[in-house]
């Protein structure tokens, strides 16, 4: 792979992949053609081959991938290879579902630690987590060797939380608080709106009603 720049509809095209041979793998399918992965999938056995030359290939002609070493040689890609210890800021109900979610630690994501400036949710369990107060964050952080750092919290406060956890060393973030962040170069941002998520598909919906 090197380091040819691969983009971003690609890299989000890696998750998709990694299912859908997480399943052929609990069907004991022991290989499977670009043509058969693209029926499965509903992506074109052309787009399918461009994707995964970008990252050596892993096929052989007349054979097709090894359906459990295209997962393994994915999720490695994916750094699913390797624990990634996450924290939470926020202890309402978004951060608690999340906290909950019980498949990031099948994929290596592990919540560590969950943080709140509501002195009412601090000291609160959630799972395996006590809430801890902001006041410990850096401290937390400097510790524990946190990967990621989720953000479910109002947007006001992201920006200025944000800062600290990048003063903090963090390098990724995946933000559900309504606001684009300003963070350095070499930060990482998965931003999640799930609202934008919802206005997209009342497009479609609406563009159906128009077309009528």
């Amino acid at each position: 792979m090197g380091d040819r720049p691969i983009s971003s509809a690609v890299i989000k095209r890696l998750p998709r992949y990694y299912r859908y041979l997480q399943e052929l793998n609990q069907e004991k399918m022991e290989r499977i053609s670009s043509e058969e992965l693209s029926r499965r999938m509903g992506v074109t056995a052309s787009q399918i081959r461009q994707d995964l030359n970008n990252f050596g290939g892993f096929g052989q002609q007349g054979y097709g991938y090894n359906v459990n070493y295209l997962q393994t040689e994915i999720g490695k890609i994916l750094g699913l290879d390797k624990t990634h210890n996450m924290i939470i800021v926020g202890g309402g109900n978004l951060g608690r579902a999340l906290a909950g979610y019980t498949q990031f630690e099948n994929r290596g994501f592990v919540v560590v630690g969950i943080f709140d400036a509501n002195p009412d949710k601090v000291g609160t369990k959630i799972r395996d987590n006590v809430v801890r107060p902001m006041e410990e964050l850096e401290d937390f952080v400097a510790k524990n060797e946190i990967s990621i750092a989720t953000l479910a919290i109002p947007k006001q406060p992201a920006q200025k939380v944000a800062d600290r956890l990048c003063r903090c060393g963090i390098k990724a973030i995946w933000n559900f608080a309504h606001v684009d962040l300003k963070v350095p170069k070499d930060v990482y941002v998965e931003n999640v709106n799930l609202v934008e998520s919802l206005m997209q598909l009342s497009y479609q919906l609406n563009k159906d009603r128009n077309r009528d």
